[in-house]
């Protein structure tokens, strides 16, 4: 695993579904084993809306959550700068605006490995954060990154 890394969204709600068992003992592995672990507050918002409106979680539980996840991970502010990082991602990487925002989030902390279900496993952004699919076989030694094209 690695020592630091940055969290989206998808990873952490798998943590809440007992519908996916494998996927939910994966993301919490994955979570485990990172020392220095991140997330933004856009994860922590969309991590609200999922557990209050497909969940259907009781407000004070997802007050808990929100508390769990401050305890356990280290939090970015999305600020203005950050968002026009992301709007210059998605012209280069063709990301939604929102993937985007959490890759440029995660590259303000220097975080070498985003953890993300959504994204293309294993590119290589601004040749510094690899995107990891956590619920994907490691793959060999001998591939390379991907980068834009």
């Amino acid at each position: 695993m690695h020592a630091k890394a940055f969290f989206d969204t998808n990873v952490l709600v798998y943590l809440y579904s007992n519908d996916e068992p494998e996927k939910q003992r994966q993301a919490l592995k994955h979570i485990e084993s990172t020392e220095n672990r991140w997330l933004s507050t856009q994860v922590l918002s969309e991590l609200s809306n999922t557990l209050l409106r497909k969940f259907k979680l009781d407000h004070q539980t997802v007050a808990n959550v929100i508390k769990e996840m401050q305890a356990s991970f280290q939090i970015v502010t999305v600020k203005p700068s950050t968002i026009e990082h992301a709007i210059k991602l998605t012209k280069i990487y063709r990301y939604s605006y929102y993937d985007s925002l959490i890759l440029a989030a995660a590259l303000s902390q220097s975080c070498p490995v985003l953890y993300s279900e959504d994204m293309q496993h294993e590119q290589l952004i601004e040749q510094q954060t690899l995107i990891l699919n956590p619920f994907k076989a490691a793959a060999p030694e001998t591939s390379s990154p991907r980068t834009p094209q």
